[in-house]
């Protein structure tokens, strides 16, 4: 004889059509999860509970997936990381003014300006920039107030305390930065924004920008050859 009266199995039973889960049934009743299932398998599963069951499952298991691959991310920066420094800190003399001028050679071929004959290098990153006014002040004896600095910031940009903020890291005083130029911002494109605009370091030296110039070609032509290119 079943210990579970017909009321008891009915109210079970109404629980189960209104699309509760076996779970919350078990939790409600008393009746065990194995008993409910033996009466309740020639009941179809809800659809209501289906779809909300799952977008639930779903929604935990993204979350999870996230979080497992965030940190997997994590792990792989931070092993990068270790192999990086223990690289770099195993080389020698890498503050001499030759490592200096190879680092500065390479930085200006790619981000420095070769049309003008002027040193002039444009970065919206304040790292990058710092590192190539440490780098160029480093390698050349240089007449500080040959440096000129102008700003191309956006609406959104603060003038004042950015120029504060550039002559501050730069070690450049303001007195020596241009008028900054505001760019028209296209209301169709979008962009990130950023604190400090885009910066331009301007040295003036016709000598300087080809010395720099010069040491990234022949670093060039020595490590991997020199190229000719087909004219067209």
């Amino acid at each position: 004889m079943s210990p579970w009266s017909s009321s008891k199995k009915s109210e079970a039973r109404k629980l189960k059509l209104d699309g509760n889960s076996l779970g919350l049934i078990t939790q409600k009743t008393g009746i065990p999860k194995s008993t409910l299932s033996f009466w309740f398998k020639n009941i179809p599963r809800s659809n209501n509970l289906f779809y909300t069951n799952r977008k639930e499952w779903l929604s935990k298991i993204r979350l999870l997936a996230v979080k497992a691959n965030r940190k997997k991310r994590q792990q792989i920066i931070d092993k990068i990381n270790d192999e990086v420094k223990k690289d770099i800190d195993s080389w020698r003399n890498i503050n001499s003014a030759k490592i200096h001028k190879i680092i500065l050679a390479q930085l200006y071929w790619t981000e420095g300006s070769k049309g003008k004959e002027v040193v002039q290098f444009a970065n919206t990153d304040p790292q990058l920039a710092l590192l190539f006014i440490s780098l160029l002040r480093s390698s050349f004896k240089l007449d500080e107030s040959k440096f000129r600095i102008r700003l191309h910031l956006h609406d959104y940009h603060p003038e004042k305390e950015i120029k504060e903020f550039w002559s501050k890291l730069l070690k450049v005083p303001e007195s020596q930065f241009y008028k900054s130029y505001r760019k028209i911002r296209s209301k169709e494109k979008t962009f990130r924004r950023n604190f400090g605009g885009i910066c331009f370091i301007k040295y003036n030296s016709v000598y300087l920008q080809k010395r720099i110039m010069r040491y990234a070609y022949l670093l060039a032509d020595k490590l991997v050859g020199k190229i000719t290119v087909p004219v067209v």
